[in-house]
């Protein structure tokens, strides 16, 4: 058995063909099809059912590919750091991120780290689900992953900070003269809230457990600024972490009573190499604030009808 034969069964698993496959690889198909061949005879059973609608994984196939897929991204990190020098990373850097988490600090890093190592390759990919994420770092398909506290956090996170979460209310909305919106006052409202699995949706539910809230749910969406830019119009309230809110959106954010926040934390798998290391370090630079503050505007102008007519800016707390 080798490596190559293990990308290659990955590559069919992935495209249903070999000749998808062999054709994604640049390889050639019948070369492809003995390597197959060859590697379900080493191990003596058979990884793929050949049906009409092309190769499936079987029962045993599924867990080997899980087992291959480790490997292979094993291999790769440790070709990585082989390769870095003292000036220099190339290679690819695979980052998931948790929804709504550091929406704000993993660009700022992201990009210094590419100015820094301008040949190094990164992939990113967000993750709404808490349980998807740990799986991805069970699994170690991500280099870093960065994302909300779990309550069975693994050994290996490193804690960057927290995430304060404020609710987005609508222009000319009563709360909006508040410091500070108390969630029983906002009872009875119409919520923008996240698909029913994400991590977001989770926290409006322990929220509202809390509180005593019965959270109408008036829309569900699956990326912060969509909900941020909804109840922005009106159509509802909705509860984001801080860091999420778009520029321009500032003014009409406030950090609720009692607050609410969650600590970050970056997991690096032990054999991700000197990139992930390289970007923890400069995460550990960006700001992650422990609260975050919004300047009163109630003894500030305001526009006709009493809504706010300019942006007022987040500001550490």
């Amino acid at each position: 058995m080798s490596l190559r034969q293990f990308e290659y069964a990955l590559a069919v698993a992935a495209e249903g063909s070999v000749t998808a496959a062999a054709e994604s690889l640049s390889v050639a198909q019948p070369s492809m099809s003995q390597q197959i061949r060859n590697l379900e005879r080493d191990l003596g059973v058979t990884l793929f059912d050949r049906t009409p609608a092309g190769l499936v994984p079987t029962a045993v196939g599924r867990a080997f590919l899980q087992e291959a897929e480790i490997a292979v991204n094993a291999a790769r990190r440790a070709r990585e750091t082989a390769r870095a020098g003292a000036d220099d990373l190339v290679g690819e850097l695979v980052v998931a991120a948790q929804l709504g988490f550091g929406t704000r600090q993993l660009p700022g890093a992201l990009g210094a780290l590419r100015r820094r190592f301008p040949r190094l390759e990164v992939t990113v990919f967000e993750e709404s689900s808490s349980a998807e994420m740990e799986q991805l770092c069970r699994r170690r398909l991500t280099d870093l992953a960065l994302m909300a506290q779990c309550r069975r956090g693994p050994a290996d996170a490193h804690r960057l900070g927290d995430e304060e979460f404020v609710a987005v209310l609508g222009a000319g909305h009563r709360q909006l003269a508040a410091d500070r919106v108390d969630l029983r006052a906002l009872e009875g409202e119409p919520w923008v809230r996240f698909d029913r699995e994400s991590a977001l949706d989770g926290v409006l539910e322990e929220v509202a457990s809390d509180n005593g809230l019965r959270p109408a749910t008036v829309a569900r969406v699956s990326q912060t600024a969509t909900a941020v830019r909804w109840a922005a119009h009106g159509l509802g309230v909705t509860l984001v972490p801080a860091s999420a809110v778009p520029s321009g959106y500032e003014h009409l954010a406030r950090p609720v009573f009692p607050a609410v926040s969650q600590p970050v934390i970056a997991v690096v798998q032990p054999d991700s190499g000197p990139a992930a290391t390289a970007l923890l370090e400069l995460l550990r630079q960006e700001t992650w604030n422990s609260s975050a503050s919004f300047r009163s505007r109630a003894d500030e102008p305001h526009g006709e009808g009493g809504a706010v007519n300019d942006a007022r800016p987040l500001r550490a707390g």
